[in-house]
């Protein structure tokens, strides 16, 4: 009944936008989520890509989900890495998705010891190929499909648009690589700026993350304060994603560290009524792509910071300090006895 009144108010809503702006049904249904309650379910629970406690089966495996790398699991953990340096982990789901629309519920918890300074995130993943660690937040570069990131370190030396920790995304057909020193800036879906601010460490509560893919349109919601309700990070539309794909989520730790925690995923395959375009029968044969995205171009270094880190640094101007006093205490010194010793030739 929602989805035809929606439907129903098209008309009206194109006759209030300029031509060409006015959004589509599936961006309208998106819209609608935001401000709803997060113990709300819309779909068919698929319960072969969803994980709830207790993980373990009847042996020491989770059924329909494989670990690499650093995770550790117990009955009522799931842990893709500790709070210690140079760690990766990863957790893939088996069963590759045949649903062309759906929704994925993420909930996660990040921890750390250090402050106002961690690394390095995590990811969560749709893409053809399951199961490998990699550089990007534990998972492979240049992927094929789609990754959502939640990215709690700044490696960006410049000035940046959005604090961190950010939660951003990127749709690949394998060519593309994920730039970190720009904070992967160069391949963003949406452009540069699309994304949201998303203060998630050290709560002591589970986060919950949705994301949404219905009506080839992209939105991510979220629920960091703990408030049951969902508000809006990013939406996209003409995201282009195919059938047969896997979810998975992974997680890296670098020089500074976090432990990174899945707490529950909960997919739920969605209804909506496609127009088809020539060649797009097959969903399996799609190639990933999206419409609106940062421009492709060529990483160029940062200005180098000084080899000696802040610490060397205040030390050396500290040194140079004792060096321009010592000389103008020298100085003084030399000019006194200077004109002692023209005095006493008068007398």
């Amino acid at each position: 009944m929602k989805l035809l009144l929606v439907l129903g108010l098209l008309p009206f809503v194109a006759s209030q936008d300029p031509p060409g702006t006015a959004p589509t049904a599936a961006e309208i249904l998106a819209e609608n989520i935001n401000g709803q309650t997060v113990h709300e379910f819309r779909g068919y629970y698929k319960r072969e890509h969803s994980l709830i406690k207790p993980y373990l089966g009847s042996g020491a495996d989770i059924p329909n989900w494989n670990i690499v790398g650093s995770t550790f699991i117990s009955t009522n953990q799931i842990r893709l890495t500790a709070d210690d340096q140079s760690k990766q982990g990863g957790l893939w789901n088996t069963q590759p998705v045949w649903s062309r629309d759906w929704e994925l519920q993420v909930s996660f918890k990040v921890t750390g010891s250090t402050g106002d300074l961690f690394g390095d995130g995590m990811a969560i993943w749709y893409t053809s190929e399951p199961n490998h660690l990699g550089p990007v937040f534990g998972g492979k570069d240049y992927f094929r499909g789609l990754a959502v990131f939640l990215d709690t370190y700044s490696n960006h030396n410049g000035p940046h648009q959005h604090g961190h920790p950010f939660i951003s995304a990127m749709v690949s057909d394998g060519s593309l690589h994920y730039d970190h020193d720009k904070d992967g800036t160069h391949t963003q879906l949406g452009g540069e700026n699309t994304g949201c601010t998303a203060k998630f460490r050290n709560k002591d509560h589970d986060t919950q993350l949705l994301i949404r893919y219905v009506g080839d349109t992209l939105s991510i919601f979220t629920d960091i304060e703990n408030k049951g309700v969902w508000n809006l990070c990013m939406s996209v539309n003409n995201v282009q994603l195919p059938t047969g794909y896997y979810f998975g989520m992974s997680a890296a730790t670098g020089d500074l560290s976090d432990a990174h925690d899945v707490v529950s995923v909960k997919m739920f395959e969605q209804e909506f009524a496609h127009v088809e375009r020539v060649g797009e029968a097959d969903r399996r044969n799609v190639v990933p792509h999206a419409q609106f995205t940062a421009s492709p171009r060529d990483h160029t270094d940062d200005a180098r910071p000084s080899r000696l880190g802040w610490g060397g640094t205040i030390a050396l101007v500290v040194v140079g300090i004792i060096v321009l006093v010592g000389g103008l205490g020298f100085g003084v010194i030399y000019f006194q006895k200077k004109n002692e010793r023209q005095r006493k030739r008068f007398y």
